[in-house]
């Protein structure tokens, strides 16, 4: 990932743009990071994967049996 100062990344906003079609650029200030520029095409996959499950289906499928199972005590547990 490039990294670029935020001053550089106004003075120099269209090379910036380009850098970040080929991969995300990391735009810091003061030593710290303050942006990431991202393509749209690199975005989108970002947005994609986040909406994907956050646990492995059989996992979800193991969890509902164990419910289905054990629904009285997991009831007990609760009150």
């Amino acid at each position: 990932m490039a990294a670029i100062t935020a001053t550089e990344a106004k003075n120099k906003f269209g090379q910036v743009l380009e850098m970040a079609q080929a991969e995300p650029v990391r735009i810091q200030k003061n030593g710290r990071d303050v942006a990431i520029m991202l393509s749209p095409e690199q975005y989108g996959v970002l947005v994609a994967n986040s909406n994907a499950p956050k646990v492995r289906p059989i996992v979800e499928t193991l969890m509902a049996r164990s419910i289905e199972r054990r629904r009285s005590l997991y009831e007990a547990l609760a009150k």
